[in-house]
């Protein structure tokens, strides 16, 4: 009987030990389950960004091909806007025998221009402004005593701008300050 008592004690104490263990055990096991919920929700999170920053570049991507889709059309009717601007500008408006002709010019200018206004295409016609360099071509610089040193004093080429960028920059000539005379031989001595 004093071994049944004595078995009867530890028995509990045997409980209490697998107890203890299995509930270190399962404490563990619920922990390294933690982490690995909180490693798939972060993951989660970081594909659902990437997806929206790839969805959000796509829409980009598509906006711009849609805004600049014109672009080497464009380009390719500057040329013919620039002949029939040469066109006017060399033929006199008081010559009676070109009158029609210079008239159908203006008209096809002016129907080439509203079509190239409604596609946000605008023209850059940069005289007596400062010189841009962003928006301007620098062909040449001349003296002027008339206007501020670097402004543009004549245009040879309009440039434009597609949707806000620049598709041809304008090609212009650029003012810088007069130089002083050089020193006579007496100066120098």
């Amino acid at each position: 009987m004093a071994d049944q008592q004595n078995h009867d004690t530890q028995l509990p104490d045997v409980v209490a030990d697998a107890e203890t263990a299995a509930g270190d055990e399962l404490d563990a096991r619920i922990q390294v389950l933690e982490e690995e919920l909180a490693a798939a929700q972060d993951q989660a999170l970081r594909l659902a960004a990437d997806l929206q920053n790839v969805r959000r570049r796509a829409e980009q991507d598509v906006e711009k091909a849609h805004k600049f889709a014109l672009e080497k059309f464009a380009s390719d009717l500057l040329p013919v806007v620039d002949s029939l601007e040469r066109g006017l500008e060399l033929s006199s408006p008081d010559d009676q025998s070109i009158k029609a002709v210079r008239e159908g010019m203006e008209l096809t200018l002016k129907l080439l221009h509203d079509t190239l206004k409604r596609h946000q295409l605008e023209a850059i016609d940069p005289h007596g402004v400062p010189f841009n360099p962003e928006h301007h071509q620098a062909m040449a610089m001349q003296e002027s005593t008339h206007v501020e040193p670097n402004s543009v004093l004549k245009v040879f080429q309009k440039g434009y701008l597609l949707n806000g960028r620049l598709l041809r920059p304008a090609m212009v000539v650029v003012s810088k300050a007069p130089s002083e005379a050089p020193p006579s031989i007496d100066e120098q001595a």
